[in-house]
C-alpha cells in the first residue's frame, strides 16, 4: 500500500509538496484526536493543499483485496466523522474535523463535506471495474445530490467521492480527465470531480441574466427621463411670454397653415 500512497503523492503535475500530505490520520468517530475510540476510520492520506485550490482530501489507497462492502463500511465511518461535532478552543460547536483542518463553507457552492478520493492499485484479485459500481450502489445514500430546476444537483451535507486508478494517475496526474465523482458518468480532472461545475455554469448564467435585466431596466428608465425632460422643456417654451413680433410670426403660420 506505501508504494502505492507514495505513487499518489508522486504523480505527474502533482498538488502540493510532500509537506501537504499526511499519512495514517485517525478520524475518530468516537474519543479524541489522540485516543480515538470505535467506529472510526483512518485515512491513509490527508492532503491539504490550498495554495493549489485543493484545501482538504482524503485518500484512500486500494491494492484490490477489499470488497465493495468492505469500502463502503469504511466510507459509512468517514460519513460518522464527518457528522461528528464537538466544542472547538473558542466554545463554540463545530464539525470536529474543522477543529483540525481549514476549508471552505462551500465548494463550488455547495456546503459539503469534505471530499473522499479512492485511488485502486491493481495488486489484488479484485477487479475494480466490477468494485467501483456495486460501491456507488452501497454508499448513494452518502453522495447522491438532488436535482434543481437549473439542471444542477445540489450536494449539501454530502461527501463527493472519487475513484481513480493508480496507473491512470500516475500517467496524467489530477489534471487530466481520469476522475470518476460517483453519480456522473464521464471522467473528470480533479477539481471539476471535487466541485459542482455545473451548478457554478448555472449561478453564472443566473448573475449575467440579471446583469442584463439591470442594464435593460436602468437603459429604459434614462430613455424614460429623457422623453420627461424633453416633454417638459416643450412645456415649458409653450408657456413662455412672447412678445408682438413672436404673436405675428404664430399668427403667420396659422394663416399659412
Amino acid at each position: 500500500m506505501w508504494a502505492a500512497a507514495q505513487a499518489a503523492v508522486d504523480a505527474p503535475a502533482g498538488v502540493g509538496t510532500i509537506a501537504s500530505y499526511w499519512t495514517e490520520v485517525p478520524l475518530p468517530a468516537t474519543g479524541t484526536w489522540n485516543a480515538p475510540g470505535k467506529g472510526g476510520a483512518q485515512a491513509d492520506l490527508v492532503l491539504t493543499a490550498p495554495q493549489d485550490r485543493m484545501p482538504l482530501l482524503f485518500i484512500e489507497v486500494d491494492n484490490c483485496h477489499e470488497t465493495a462492502e468492505e469500502l463502503a463500511l469504511k466510507l459509512e465511518k468517514y460519513g460518522r466523522f464527518f457528522r461528528r461535532k464537538t466544542k472547538d478552543t473558542d466554545g463554540k460547536e463545530r464539525p470536529m474535523w474543522r477543529t483540525r483542518w481549514t476549508a471552505p463553507a462551500t465548494w463550488s457552492g455547495d456546503a459539503v463535506h469534505p471530499p473522499v478520493l479512492l485511488v485502486f492499485n491493481r495488486e489484488g484479485q479484485r477487479n475494480p471495474n466490477r468494485t467501483i459500481p456495486r460501491l456507488i450502489e452501497l454508499t448513494r445514500h452518502l453522495w447522491e445530490g438532488e436535482r434543481q430546476r437549473g439542471g444542477f444537483h445540489d450536494y449539501d451535507g454530502l461527501i463527493p467521492i472519487i475513484a481513480t486508478g493508480l496507473t491512470k494517475l500516475r500517467e496524467h496526474g489530477p489534471h487530466g480527465p481520469v476522475f470518476l465523482r460517483f453519480g456522473r458518468d464521464h471522467m473528470e480532472p480533479l477539481w471539476a470531480a471535487v466541485g459542482n461545475p455545473r451548478r457554478e455554469a448555472a449561478e453564472a448564467r443566473a448573475r449575467d441574466e440579471t446583469r442584463r435585466a439591470q442594464e435593460e431596466c436602468q437603459a429604459k428608465l434614462r430613455r424614460v427621463a429623457t422623453a420627461q425632460a424633453t416633454k417638459k422643456a416643450a412645456e415649458r417654451e409653450a408657456r413662455r411670454p412672447v412678445g408682438p413680433s413672436a404673436r405675428l410670426r404664430r399668427l403667420r403660420g396659422e394663416v399659412h397653415r
